[in-house]
C-alpha cells in the first residue's frame, strides 16, 4: 500500500491495522492462517503475553535479592519469603511471593549489551542487533506464523507500540501489531479503529449486504485514487471484524466486574494486563505490554518502594485469573526487561546499566511451575551457573507457541534469515 495509507484513521475509514495492516493484508493472513495447521511441533501454549519493563530494572532488588552480601551490593531492601522453601524474593514483590509457585524465575539472563536500544532489540527478538538488517519482533514472527484468530488481529501492544524493536523489522507491516492508542487505565478509554466511518450507524451499517460498497462510499468523499485501487475483494469480510460482537467486546475492558478491576489496580499496571488477559481469553496470539520506567540511577530504594507495588499487585492478579479460567496452561506470560542493574550502589544510591546478569520470569504455557533457574554469583554480577542468553529465551517462547525456531523466513533480497539463529530448547524451563 502507498505510504500515505499509514495515516487514515479507523478500521474503515482507514485501510490501515494499527501500524499499517491493512484490513485487505488482514484478511489475506486470516485466509492463509485458515489453511495451515498449528505448526510443525506441538504447541503447548495458544498465546503469549509478554510484559515488559523499560529502562533495565534491577533483580537485586526483585528476584534476585542477597541478602548476604555487603551492604553496598544488597542495597537496603529487605526480603520476602514465598511459597518456595528456602527461596527469597526483595519486599518489594509481597503477592507475587505468594504465587511463586506457579511460576518460573531465571536468574542467569545474560547478554553482553549495555545500551537501552540494543539490550530492547536482544529481547524482542532473541537476535544481536545487526547494522545490516532489523529482526522481527517475536509478535510479528507470531502474526507471520499463525495469522488472525476469532476475528481478532494476532498481535496487539497495550497501549502502544513499546519501541520501534516490537515491530515487523525486515517483515511486511502487514505483521504489525495493532495498537489501542490510548490507556485501559485512563477515564474514558477507548480503543482507537474500532468506530464505523461517520454518519454511518451500526444499524444502517449492518444492513449493507456489500461491506466493500461502504467502505467505497466512505472513501469516495475523502481520498483519491493514491492506493485505493489496491483494496481488493478481501474488504468484503471486514464485515465480520467490525460488526462481530466478540471482536468488539474483547476490547471492552469496562464489561469486567468493578471488583475484579479493582484486585488488578485501577491503575496503569492493573488495567493493562486486565486487558492482555481478556485479548487472550477472546483469541488475541499475543500481546505486548509494557509498565513503569526503571532507569534508576538514582534513589532505586524509593523508586522501586514507589513503582513496584502496582506492577506486583496485578501480575499476581494476573497468573491467578488466568489459572482460576484454565487459561494459564495455554498462556505463556514472559515478565522481562531489557538488562538488570550493576552489583554495587552507585555514589547516587542508584544502579546503573548492567547485561551481565538478571533475571526474567515466565509463567504457564508448559513451563515450570515454582521453579528457580539458574544463580547470579554472591553479588549479583554474573551467571553462577545454567546461563541462558536471548537467543535460548526466544528459542523457548516459539517452541512452547508450536514454531520451529530456526526455520528459514525471506529478507528483503530473498535472504533466508532463521527466525534464531542458534537458540537452543531449554527443556529444564518446561513442564
Amino acid at each position: 500500500m502507498a505510504g500515505s495509507m499509514f495515516s487514515r484513521r479507523g478500521f474503515l475509514t482507514v485501510g490501515t491495522f494499527g501500524f499499517g495492516l491493512t484490513l485487505s493484508d488482514f484478511f489475506r493472513m486470516r485466509a492463509r492462517a485458515d489453511q495451515k495447521n498449528f505448526g510443525p511441533i506441538a504447541a503447548k501454549a495458544d498465546s503469549v503475553i509478554h510484559i515488559f519493563l523499560p529502562g533495565g530494572i534491577a533483580h537485586q532488588e526483585t528476584f534476585d535479592p542477597k541478602p548476604y552480601a555487603p551492604i553496598e551490593y544488597r542495597g537496603e531492601l529487605n526480603t520476602i519469603k514465598t511459597k518456595l522453601d528456602g527461596e527469597v524474593f526483595c519486599e518489594t514483590l509481597p503477592k507475587t511471593a505468594q504465587i511463586a509457585d506457579k511460576i518460573t524465575v531465571i536468574r542467569s539472563m545474560t547478554h553482553g549489551e549495555a545500551a537501552h536500544e540494543r539490550g530492547t532489540h536482544n529481547m524482542f527478538t532473541g537476535y544481536r542487533p545487526s547494522p545490516a538488517l532489523q529482526f522481527p519482533s517475536m509478535g510479528s514472527v507470531v502474526a507471520h506464523e499463525y495469522g488472525p484468530k476469532n476475528n481478532l488481529p494476532p498481535y496487539v501492544c497495550v497501549p502502544t507500540m513499546p519501541n520501534v524493536y516490537a515491530g515487523t523489522g525486515y517483515l511486511s507491516s502487514s505483521f504489525s501489531p495493532f495498537s489501542l492508542g490510548s490507556d485501559p487505565a485512563g477515564a474514558g478509554f477507548k480503543v482507537q479503529d474500532l468506530d464505523l466511518p461517520g454518519g454511518i450507524d451500526a444499524s444502517r451499517f449492518a444492513t449493507r449486504k456489500n461491506v466493500l460498497q461502504a467502505v467505497n462510499e466512505h472513501f469516495a468523499t475523502k481520498e483519491k485514487s493514491d492506493g485505493l485501487a489496491a483494496m481488493d475483494t478481501f474488504y468484503e469480510r471486514a464485515y465480520s471484524l467490525i460488526a462481530s460482537p466478540k471482536a468488539r467486546e474483547a476490547f471492552n475492558i469496562n464489561a469486567e466486574p468493578a471488583p475484579l478491576r479493582d484486585a488488578y489496580g485501577r491503575n496503569e499496571a492493573g488495567q493493562r494486563m486486565l486487558m492482555a488477559r481478556r485479548l487472550v481469553e477472546a483469541g488475541v496470539r499475543f500481546v505486548a505490554l509494557q509498565y513503569g520506567g526503571w532507569d534508576m540511577h538514582t534513589g532505586i530504594a524509593a523508586g522501586m518502594r514507589g513503582s513496584m507495588p502496582a506492577f506486583d499487585q496485578a501480575y499476581a492478579m494476573l497468573i491467578t485469573d488466568l489459572a482460576q479460567r484454565g487459561l494459564l496452561e495455554r498462556t505463556l506470560v514472559m515478565v522481562s526487561s531489557e538488562f538488570g542493574r550493576t552489583p554495587k550502589i552507585n555514589k547516587d544510591a542508584g544502579r546503573d546499566h548492567w547485561p551481565k546478569v538478571f533475571s526474567v520470569v515466565l509463567a504457564g504455557g508448559g513451563v515450570k511451575k515454582g521453579y528457580i533457574h539458574g544463580a547470579s554469583n554472591s553479588t549479583a554480577s554474573e551467571p553462577d551457573r545454567d546461563p541462558i542468553g536471548p537467543e535460548d529465551l526466544a528459542t523457548t517462547v516459539y517452541h512452547q507457541l508450536g514454531i520451529v525456531a530456526d526455520k528459514e523466513l525471506m529478507a528483503p533480497g530473498n535472504r533466508p534469515i532463521e527466525i534464531v539463529d542458534g537458540g537452543k530448547v531449554r527443556n529444564e524451563l518446561l513442564g
